[in-house]
């Protein structure tokens, strides 16, 4: 690879006076951290991008690395030239980088695709027949919904790291032992933040002769994951919230399920051999690699920009990054305890451990509303609505299956009952100034109300510009 294109190294930064404490901890350059935003009520403010969850920003240092690399862009598998010769090199390496960062095992393969949701697809579509698929219904939809053309058990939400176990096994014993079975667990929840116990989730499935696939979209950006130390088949995770943009994801684990199923795509480059028969057909020969479901031309940058990821957040350290995370956690959850009005949503109780994802409901509050004063008076951003979870945050709220509401997109007009949550979320580039905005924000809105009027449009509660409150 030339010397042009080169990545940068970008680490997290400490305070010699303290090393040990998270608060010296320096937040990875990201970009947007300068943007300004406008506030309704008069003047601008650096926006705070409190919304990691859904999509964290890219890092400068990938977006440097991808700056570098966009010049000598070539066509991937494809060109004798030297920039394709150089992309595929760097396609291939990338492939490695990642099987790296996420500790697979030797025959494992990965698998790029468009995202966890692509990569859960794809995985579906390479179930052998008659599988039975466990899935709890404290999945996102990305995990959820899948699984269209197996025999699929949904679990309860269970209420402590033990009870996920013990509820997987009971549904696991009941099960055609000599048949393929597939369970699918998230390693972190996008409504709580809460870890998921994978290793004896795992240990679980394998004990009965099931499989297990980690939806690690959640994790990943916050903790080291390791196929084989987890003892998992499969991860799969998304660039975007890797601080990696570019609609890019990866499916990685056992090659055997994968190499037997037909082609996700059909197309170029999953295809070894074409050739016509004598009847006027066509036969085809497939790949066996991880180019058998990645037909088409690739997403090059896409990939470059996760790999470039991966080495950023392995270089910064995990240890140092966990640390100042917790810390983060730390000052929001205190914050927040200190608003009676404020009911925080979990699953397995205050003191579970979790990655800085916090949901939550406020007393006389519309969600929607909430979240548009904090945007529009304190140019904070967070998400509010079922967070493309709808089960689990029902199931969290108390409300009736059959309830209205939309994922992001709520019904419930300010100072109407809300049926959804806000969530903030953090991470290695959130600034401490973003959180304690983001707590005094609630703190203020809560004791002396929103300083703006708004109003309810396209389903969206927004600040209503003909007057001010």
């Amino acid at each position: 690879m030339s010397a042009a294109v080169t990545p940068t190294t970008t680490a997290a930064v400490t305070d010699p006076s303290d090393p040990s404490d998270p608060a010296c901890l320096a937040p990875l350059p990201v970009l947007g951290r300068e943007v300004s935003v406008p506030l309704v009520t008069g003047g601008e403010v650096t926006y705070a991008a409190l919304d990691y969850a859904a999509s964290a920003p890219a890092l400068q240092r990938v977006w440097d690395d991808v700056a570098a690399y966009a010049p000598y862009y070539g066509s991937v598998h494809r060109g004798a030239g030297y920039l394709s010769q150089l992309s595929t090199d760097l396609f291939e390496n990338a492939r490695a980088t990642v099987a790296s960062f996420l500790g697979c095992r030797a025959g494992d393969q990965v698998v790029f695709t468009r995202s966890t949701t692509d990569s859960l697809n794809l995985l579906a579509s390479a179930l052998p027949a008659g599988c039975e698929v466990f899935v709890f219904e404290t999945e996102h939809h990305a995990s959820l919904l899948p699984w269209r053309d197996a025999r699929v058990t949904y679990l309860d939400a269970p209420r402590t790291p033990a009870d996920a176990v013990t509820t997987l096994e009971r549904a696991l014993a009941d099960r055609d032992p000599y048949g393929p079975a597939l369970v699918c667990v998230t390693g972190a929840s996008n409504v709580t933040g809460e870890l998921w116990p994978v290793r004896e989730l795992a240990a679980a499935a394998h004990a009965h002769g099931a499989r297990i696939v980690l939806d690690a979209a959640q994790l990943a950006p916050h903790h080291p994951v390791s196929v084989a130390e987890l003892d998992v088949d499969w991860i799969a995770f998304s660039g975007h919230k890797l601080y990696a943009p570019f609609g890019s994801g990866v499916l990685a684990g056992r090659a055997d399920w994968l190499r037997e199923a037909e082609p996700y795509l059909a197309g170029g480059g999953a295809s070894r051999k074409v050739s016509r028969r004598a009847d006027g057909g066509v036969d085809v020969e497939w790949h066996d690699s991880a180019a058998r479901h990645e037909a088409g031309s690739p997403n090059v940058i896409g990939v470059y920009a996760i790999a470039s990821a991966c080495k950023a957040l392995t270089e910064a350290g995990f240890d140092d990054l966990v640390a100042r995370e917790r810390y983060l956690i730390g000052l929001v959850r205190a914050g927040l305890a200190q608003v009676p009005e404020v009911r925080v949503l979990s699953l397995f109780g205050d003191d579970a451990p979790r990655v800085g994802v916090i949901s939550f409901v406020v007393d006389g509050w519309n969600s929607s509303h909430f979240a548009a004063a904090l945007s529009a008076e304190y140019g904070i951003g967070v998400r509010d609505g079922l967070f493309c979870a709808h089960p689990l945050v029902r199931t969290l709220l108390g409300t009736d299956p059959q309830d209205p509401g939309e994922c992001g997109a709520p019904e419930a007009a300010p100072g109407e009952r809300s049926l959804n949550a806000i969530r903030v979320s953090f991470g290695a580039g959130t600034p401490d100034e973003h959180v304690e905005r983001f707590v005094r924000a609630v703190k203020e809105l809560v004791a002396d109300g929103a300083r703006w009027n708004y109003r309810t449009e396209d389903g969206r509660c927004v600040p209503d510009t003909t007057a001010s409150a």
